[in-house]
């Protein structure tokens, strides 16, 4: 849904599926959400009563009209409101967007899927879109009214972009956003901030949280993780930047149970909200970046001298003009 707001452009509407691990885990990801969307003119309105997307990987496998069900009464919560559904997660949007397509698709789902929201009077008509944070930064608003925004650019910080599974693929369900083997639009919103994404082996690969694998076999999904971890730490990379809040906990608290082990990991995790928030002026306190469990107070030196030399070089040009005047 877009308004016309009082300086005559339009602003839109979303409403925001936190999911879980966000407002659990992480709400400094909701925090830095919510505030850089303001800032770029979008209004996120909270989408009341919402639950679990849920999972598909662990619900679909036993019931998929109950898990098309549990997915669409979201869906239809952001229906009611006449907006777009946007999620901060890759696992919520492979969930919710997946079981949007489906009822969208497959009459004979839909109408299961209805005949069971009906006893709690609801029905899934699908006008809904469901959007991922990223997806939407990169079509509605785009890399280049980001950088105008930017008051702070992030010069100098090497970034290791981590697009996670469920943001890219199935490919199918996710069109517009270029190729799945070697996508770039992550990267561009990253550049935008005028941080640098650069390229890293193993940069595709997957966390090794998703399916069920964190909560079933830890110490493997650590391994997978060490992989991208080891070249990061050799490579000198300032952070790590995600998308998605389950991403994020294996990346943050896997450094953890990995230096237990007596290794030294101590490469800061950023969900994209955070890096961009740092990049229009917010500190990374204001943004929640300190809840993480893997701290590095160099990083946090590096952004406040960047936020420092912006603010002289913003106070310097403003005496200029007064001097014009």
């Amino acid at each position: 849904m877009s308004t016309e707001s009082e300086n005559g452009k339009k602003s839109q509407s979303l409403s925001l599926f936190l999911g879980c691990v966000a407002p659990n885990r992480y709400p400094g990801i909701e925090l830095a959400s919510r505030q850089v969307m303001k800032d770029l003119g979008v209004d996120l309105h909270e989408l009341e009563g919402a639950s679990c997307c849920p999972a598909p990987g662990v619900f679909k496998s036993f019931d998929k009209t109950a898990w098309l069900t549990m997915a669409s009464r979201n869906i239809v919560l952001s229906e009611r409101m006449g907006m777009d559904l946007l999620t901060v997660c890759n696992g919520c949007y492979g969930s919710l967007g997946e079981a949007n397509l489906t009822l969208m698709h497959d009459p004979g789902c839909k109408d299961k899927v209805n005949k069971n929201l009906s006893e709690v009077g609801l029905e899934y008509k699908g006008s809904a879109k469901v959007r991922h944070i990223i997806e939407f930064l990169e079509k509605d608003i785009g890399p280049q009214a980001i950088k105008d925004k930017v008051t702070v650019p992030l010069d100098g910080i090497k970034v290791a972009v981590h697009y996670g599974c469920h943001m890219i693929r199935p490919s199918k369900e996710k069109e517009g956003l270029g190729s799945a083997e070697n996508p770039r639009f992550f990267d561009a919103l990253v550049d935008a901030t005028g941080a640098k994404s650069v390229d890293y082996e193993e940069k595709m690969m997957c966390c090794g949280a998703g399916g069920g694998a964190r909560s079933a076999f830890l110490a493997t999904t650590l391994k997978m993780t060490e992989k991208k971890l080891v070249v990061l730490q050799k490579d000198g990379f300032d952070c790590i930047v995600d998308a998605c809040p389950f991403c994020h906990l294996q990346f943050d608290s896997g450094q953890i149970q990995l230096n237990k082990e007596g290794k030294d990991y101590r490469i800061p995790v950023l969900h994209y909200s955070q890096l961009l928030g740092l990049a229009f002026g917010y500190s990374p306190k204001e943004l929640g970046i300190q809840m993480n469990m893997t701290t590095n107070p160099a990083f946090e030196e590096k952004i406040t001298a960047l936020q420092e030399k912006a603010k002289e070089k913003a106070q310097d040009k403003a005496q200029e003009k007064a001097k014009e005047a």
